[in-house]
């Protein structure tokens, strides 16, 4: 009798476990959002979003593997993938002073490039972005940076 309860008591808390895995859903531990990148104009409003108003959700999704970004100033700078991922991260909810606007200036099925331009108080901040569709999605692949 009690080898037949401790089945029954071990058969209730395995369903138990599993119902409330399965209430969780698929992915409910990670912390990352999905992020609609179907369309160029998608992934450039988002690149915007991102690095000028602090938004924070998909940012490891919106870059590319190779992402590769260029300052051009008197001390011409370099950044890769993770240190640009890692330092938008860090901005998350700080919006800049500035006013946004973008330009397309080229386009085709699986490529863009797209001029943005942020006019703070005192300077500009000219911003060349390379998209190209990964797959489904589109991903920013290249940022090249300009001050004045």
């Amino acid at each position: 009798m009690k080898a037949l309860v401790k089945t029954f008591a071990a058969a209730a808390l395995i369903a138990v476990s599993t119902f409330a895995m399965a209430a969780e859903g698929p992915g409910a531990k990670t912390t990352k959002a999905n992020v609609n990148l179907s369309t160029a104009d998608l992934a450039l409003d988002h690149y915007v979003a991102v690095t000028t108003e602090g938004e924070s959700a998909g940012v490891e999704q919106l870059f590319a593997e190779d992402f590769n970004q260029k300052i051009q100033s008197t001390n011409a700078q370099s950044n890769n993938r993770s240190e640009v991922v890692k330092s938008l991260k860090k901005q998350k909810g700080e919006k800049l002073n500035c006013a946004v606007s973008t330009d397309i200036i080229e386009e085709s099925a699986d490529y863009m490039v797209a001029k943005v331009t942020s006019k703070f108080e005192n300077f500009t901040k000219t911003d060349l972005v390379t998209l190209e569709r990964v797959g489904n999605d589109w991903k920013v692949s290249k940022s090249i940076n300009s001050y004045k």
